[in-house]
């Protein structure tokens, strides 16, 4: 069972499958995957660039009590979008939400870099949530309605690379606009390189659409979107709940946990919270994958600084191997004949991921290396690579392509969620051990931490990393 809504689209004949030959850069294929492929490397270079920009950008909007808001306003609009998106792909195809959410990014981008105080700065961000989660669907569903099952591993693997560049440059330039030109050109200057990919891309789009038509059905399904608004702002209110230190946070947290634990069971696939096989743990692993990785990364670098005195470039540049080895790790899953290892490689990726955040715990004897945090993340990133991939391309397996918008919704809120609740997490552990305020170091404050706070973090993640691995048999149907 998915999530999608009985629609004239399911009376539809599916899409038959037009292989004519060739590779992604093939004639038929390329102006596409350049073009998809350049929106996602936009995508990849905001996100690493606004984390540089973000603290400079905050002190001069004198909006230093707003700063988790710019995150928090981003993730909450993206929850809510993803439905959307979902729905509308699978009932007009994806050509309308890819353009739009496009738009409605760039627009967000320039209300941001406009903004003369934080709350409208605030707005911005959740404007170009609105965009960017409208746009990661659309771009999942282009991936499963243009091109045929043997290239969609390839394409998944194109997106992690584009990954790569941004991740090595996006703070070192986005550092030097910051200082020589003001943070405000970090948000206007993506705007208008917008317009490459879509010059690139918007004919090869229309040809899909034309060859792949969708039935006009109704309008969007009024409960699943009031079950997003609950999610969004559920997830918002958890948000909020886990930067308080007082029982004044115990109010949000609770009506935020009734607001979303419902949505979540209405939004995504039957049995996912309890790991049906096939479809429902596919979508759950990719939270489970993204959630444990990157609230282990968020705190790795405070560590580099706090536990051993590296300048906070040297820390953020920790993480580089990172996004290096995803790319190396989404390519090995796309090579001819992976297929057939499919779940070993999703299993493989998850026990990768738990060795690498406990390698980065290492780093906190003080005898061992700096350099071992950064070896220890080239190891999960591989493993993220591997597994991530891995399941977008089941999760495609097993769609059946009038429930691909919704299903792809549903990875990417699972992939949302995870991030959210599980750093989330790190951060309630971070304070009650002692750690001090992660936020407080983006004001220019003393962030000593605890050792001991770390490790528990650490320790945490390991073991949902290694979770995911014993659960990873269940993607195979019964």
């Amino acid at each position: 069972m998915t999530t999608a809504s009985p629609t004239s689209v399911d009376s539809a004949p599916p899409p038959r499958e037009n292989d004519p030959g060739g590779g992604v850069l093939s004639g038929r294929y390329r102006a596409l995957t350049l073009g998809i492929v350049s929106v996602v490397l936009l995508l990849a270079f905001e996100a690493t660039a606004v984390n540089t920009a973000m603290p400079v950008a905050a002190r001069q909007l004198n909006g230093i009590g707003l700063y988790a808001f710019a995150f928090s306003g981003y993730f909450t609009t993206t929850l809510f979008a993803l439905v959307v998106s979902g729905q509308w792909c699978d009932r007009r195809g994806p050509l309308q939400p890819l353009f739009t959410g496009i738009v409605v990014f760039g627009a967000g981008l320039v209300v941001a870099g406009t903004a003369p105080g934080m709350w409208l700065f605030v707005a911005g961000r959740a404007i170009q949530g609105l965009g960017g989660g409208l746009v990661i669907v659309a771009l999942y569903v282009v991936v499963g309605r243009a091109y045929p099952q043997r290239l969609r591993p390839s394409v998944f693997a194109a997106f992690s690379s584009a990954w790569v560049l941004p991740s090595i440059v996006g703070p070192l330039v986005s550092g030097a606009v910051t200082q020589h030109l003001g943070w405000r050109w970090v948000f206007l200057a993506v705007p208008v390189l917008i317009l490459l990919p879509l010059a690139v891309m918007g004919p090869a789009l229309a040809r899909s659409e034309r060859e792949h038509p969708v039935l006009r059905g109704a309008d969007i399904d009024r409960r699943r979107t009031v079950l997003a608004a609950g999610a969004a702002l559920g997830a918002g209110l958890l948000q909020y709940a886990g930067q308080r230190r007082d029982l004044v946070g115990l109010l949000p947290a609770v009506a935020g946990a009734a607001l979303l634990l419902p949505a979540v069971l209405g939004l995504l696939p039957a049995g996912t919270l309890r790991a049906g096989r096939g479809l429902p743990t596919v979508i759950l692993l990719r939270g489970v994958a993204a959630g444990a990785f990157f609230a282990a990364e968020a705190f790795i670098p405070l560590m580099m600084v706090t536990q051993r005195g590296l300048s906070p470039t040297l820390a953020g540049l920790t993480l580089t191997s990172g996004g290096l080895s995803w790319a190396l790790g989404s390519t090995l899953q796309g090579r001819p004949g992976a297929e057939r290892y499919r779940e070993a490689m999703i299993r493989g990726g998850f026990v990768l991921t738990a060795v690498a955040i406990a390698g980065a715990a290492l780093v906190l004897v003080p005898a061992v290396p700096a350099w071992v945090a950064a070896a220890a993340w080239a190891v999960g990133g591989i493993g993220m690579g591997l597994s991530v991939a891995s399941l977008s391309v089941l999760m495609m397996k097993l769609s059946a392509p009038e429930d691909a918008g919704a299903n792809s919704a549903s990875l990417q809120m699972s992939d949302a969620l995870g991030n959210v609740l599980l750093v989330g997490l790190a951060g309630v552990l971070f304070s009650a051990l002692g750690g001090g305020s992660p936020a407080a170091a983006h004001e220019g404050a003393e962030a000593a931490g605890s050792p001991a706070a770390f490790a528990v973090i650490f320790l945490t993640m390991t073991g949902v990393a290694l979770l995911g691995a014993l659960v990873s048999g269940r993607v195979r149907k019964a």
